[in-house]
């Protein structure tokens, strides 16, 4: 007797698209509530879109040779803009994600050595640690329902603070990011009014004073930590994790090192990057698995033979698993869009594009986009081991940025990534439960209201 067909999987969830035609003032309050849903649905199938307001021009740009053009071909002429920076600068100062020019290719040059092929392997053992914690808080929780969102947060700052300051999530300092952290996500705008309305430097930024406090609170708790392990190095007695390799390289250029408030920048963009993205990678791809339990079977079945320590060299067994965290970060890229600002004129698709203009480059539309991918809003693992998936991801992926601005945690990323689900999955099983999840984005593309999943252990 056959076992009946299993139905088939829903479209993973996607928020709804605004009118084609809005005023100014009705997008900018749509923008600041969720720039997801502020978009027309025109933008899925559209090669380049033009936005005019009563300040400036900016152009969203899905064709791949534009793409190619602003970040690979001459990113010098498209430097990050401005206005991104206005409402993330409370927390992270002057870091590698908000600056440009000689100011972020001497950053790079410091950062980008303790992210090299043999640091990752050195950083595996603390990435495994995190996973197998994470394991045994879910081992407490199972057979109920989970907000596995707030979960893959607390795992990601653990792999965080592990791998960066050789200290669990559970260290008191450590705890206290998280926590404020949190605060700081639910209360900060991808941007606030300033990336809307030119302002005089001098004029406040209006940030609520919420997202002030927070900001100082975790930017002085980073100090204590970034201090400490100051002492540490003098003293000969720091631990030989990613803090310490970035805070003894030199810029070979000039010999300089990062200063102590620099540090502080730094870690935090390694904290939000590192922490806030892979959390939002996570758990869609556990949404996403729930809904999808023949997909989910096959990962776990992968993830069984793994020996019961794996080490970094398993990894690359995990090739679904793989396919499958790629697939989220295709249907739920972290950061959503990208803005660049052109320093001199320029002609994209037969338009002059001036000088100060906005290009807005959007992995969430990009990733989606009709001409692009083979049924773009279904969730498909095996896309990446056919040539036609192989092709679209060549000309339209983009869920680390690309060119000389990729992300420098990539390699990072997708190692964790496959890690914690292999470890997860291996023992547990996911099913939806509660609402269906509406994404819509913050400072990552996370779920409205949380993803809620049950929890039960595999036999």
């Amino acid at each position: 007797m056959t076992a009946p067909a299993r139905p088939p999987a829903p479209l993973p969830p996607k928020p709804p698209s605004r009118p084609d035609r809005v005023s100014f003032w009705r997008y900018l309050r749509l923008f600041r509530q969720d720039i997801l849903s502020a978009q027309p649905a025109r933008l899925y199938r559209a090669w380049m879109a033009e936005f005019r307001t009563p300040f400036f021009r900016s152009y969203l740009c899905n064709d791949p040779a534009l793409i190619d053009r602003v970040l690979k071909e001459c990113p010098a002429e498209f430097p990050k803009s401005t206005r991104v920076a206005e409402g993330l600068r409370p927390l992270l100062g002057n870091s590698v994600f908000l600056t440009n020019g000689a100011e972020w290719q001497r950053q790079r040059r410091i950062i980008d050595p303790a992210f090299e092929g043999g640091r990752l392997r050195d950083t595996f053992p603390a990435m495994l640690a995190a996973a197998d914690a994470a394991t045994a808080r879910l081992d407490g929780q199972a057979g109920r329902t989970v907000e596995i969102e707030e979960e893959m947060s607390h795992a990601a700052a653990d792999v965080i603070f592990r791998t960066l300051f050789s200290i669990p999530i559970d260290h008191d300092l450590a705890r206290a990011v998280f926590t404020r952290f949190r605060d700081y996500q639910r209360s900060q705008p991808l941007l606030n009014l300033a990336a809307f309305v030119p302002l005089p430097r001098w004029v406040p930024r209006l940030h609520g004073r919420r997202t002030r406090r927070a900001a100082r609170d975790i930017r002085r708790l980073i100090a204590r930590l970034t201090l400490d392990r100051m002492v540490a190095i003098r003293a000969g007695r720091a631990p030989d994790d990613l803090a310490t390799k970035i805070m003894t390289t030199a810029d070979p250029a000039t010999g300089q090192s990062f200063t102590a408030e620099e540090m502080v920048d730094q870690v935090a963009i390694f904290f939000l990057a590192g922490h806030e993205t892979s959390a939002s990678a996570l758990a869609w791809t556990l949404q996403l698995l729930a809904t999808h339990p023949g997909a989910q079977d096959r990962a776990a079945a992968e993830a069984a033979l793994l020996p019961d320590a794996p080490g970094f060299a398993d990894i690359a067994r995990l090739g679904f698993i793989r396919d499958c965290f790629r697939e989220a970060l295709r249907l739920y890229p972290p950061v959503p869009m990208m803005v660049r600002e052109a320093t001199c004129p320029h002609r994209f698709r037969d338009r002059d594009i001036a000088t100060g203009a906005q290009i807005v480059l959007s992995p969430w539309h990009v990733h989606r986009h009709e001409r692009l991918w083979d049924d773009p809003d279904a969730f498909d693992p095996g896309r990446w081991q056919t040539e036609a998936g192989r092709q679209s991801a060549r000309a339209a992926y983009l869920p680390f940025s690309a060119g000389p601005r990729v992300c420098t945690g990539a390699g990072f990323a997708m190692i964790e990534g496959p890690l914690i689900l292999a470890m997860l999955l291996r023992r547990f099983r996911f099913a939806p439960a509660g609402p269906v999840p509406v994404p819509v984005a913050h400072l990552t593309v996370r779920a409205r209201d949380g993803i809620h999943l049950a929890v039960s252990t595999r036999r």
